[in-house]
């Protein structure tokens, strides 16, 4: 089965299938000797790989929408929002950004909200078991508490590593050299655990940083963590101290909540979870493609009705079989 990349939010193709779909055949250029109209354009738009991606991706936000859009609450698509343009660094400078990318604040809003009835019906559709929680059980562990540094080349962590083992306090290495400033005007005390929590808040902190800090008993610095930067791709590179490391034991009910929490995020990234209750919802939408040149497209995401082709093909050959043995009789 081939897996395809769900994306809601294809802005590039998006507005230009809009207004090729528009029904006449209004001028779209004009020039000495000819004129290029909606229906050329949607033509040569047709040739265009993007252009059934882009289309795929609208079917889905709409039945996404339709079926779960009055789940999703105007507070939480504001939040999300405002996070983004906290990010950007500001209203102004987040308002530059949306027109860069052909789009404003309501637009933008929109999309949010398609993101967040996508990631509903994810949700409205996952079934967390004993034994799923035991898996994940198997690499959680339980909120530390520590203090971290970043820094932007080997050389910087290396050099404030040394200084932190010749006996300079962690605290005054973090506050004057780290560079997240999340963490750095509190000496870089941060407590994070399996899940995406952190406090402060809203931290990212790579996988690679959470492993080896959960190694590290009580007092104890790690070496340099050589970790890709979750937004850019660029490598980054991190000291821990630890300043209080729990054992998490043997009763995983004990911390079921989070492991529930982990297990729910783990499903709901997984492509093929995704493609499967995509192609249930599709299904139950009852889409029609009148246009032969996309008639294909959604195939990929409904392997269940090919599956189901397949078994009555070979039922009724086994029905023909038997008749001609019986026959033969």
């Amino acid at each position: 089965m081939k897996n395809k990349s769900l994306k809601l939010a294809a802005v590039s193709l998006l507005g230009i299938l809009t207004l090729a779909g528009c029904s006449g055949g209004k001028d779209v250029a004009t020039m000495k000797g000819g004129k290029i109209t909606e229906d050329d354009f949607y033509t040569e738009l047709k040739k265009n790989p993007q252009t059934a991606d882009a289309l795929t991706n609208m079917i889905i936000g709409k039945v996404t929408e339709n079926a779960y859009g009055k789940d999703v609450k105007q507070e939480d698509v504001d939040k999300e929002f405002k996070k983004m343009e906290e990010q950007q660094g500001g209203k102004k400078q987040f308002e530059d950004v949306l027109k860069q990318n052909n789009m404003d604040v309501k637009t933008y809003k929109e999309s949010i909200k398609g993101q967040l009835a996508f990631q509903q019906m994810l949700k409205s559709n996952l079934k967390i078991t004993d034994n799923d929680l035991k898996e994940t059980w198997k690499t959680y562990h339980p909120a530390v508490d520590t203090q971290i540094a970043l820094f932007d080349s080997k050389e910087d962590a290396e050099k404030a590593l040394k200084q932190v083992n010749d006996g300079t306090d962690f605290t005054k290495v973090a506050k004057e050299q780290s560079k997240d400033e999340a963490t750095k005007k509190d000496g870089g005390k941060l407590t994070f655990d399996s899940t995406m929590k952190t406090k402060p808040e809203n931290v990212m902190v790579p996988e690679q940083v959470k492993e080896e800090a959960y190694k590290l008993e009580d007092g104890k610095t790690s070496g340099v963590i050589t970790a890709q930067n979750m937004q850019t791709g660029a490598d980054s590179f991190y000291i821990v101290k630890m300043v209080k490391n729990v054992k998490k034991g043997n009763d995983y009910k004990k911390y079921e909540k989070e492991l529930k929490e982990i297990t729910e995020q783990t499903k709901m990234q997984d492509p093929t979870f995704q493609q499967k209750i995509v192609g249930e919802e599709l299904d139950k939408a009852n889409i029609k493609i009148t246009d032969e040149a996309f008639k294909d497209i959604l195939t990929p995401y409904l392997p269940q009705k090919e599956e189901k082709k397949d078994n009555k093909k070979d039922d009724s050959k086994k029905s023909e079989k038997k008749e001609t043995t019986e026959s033969k009789k």
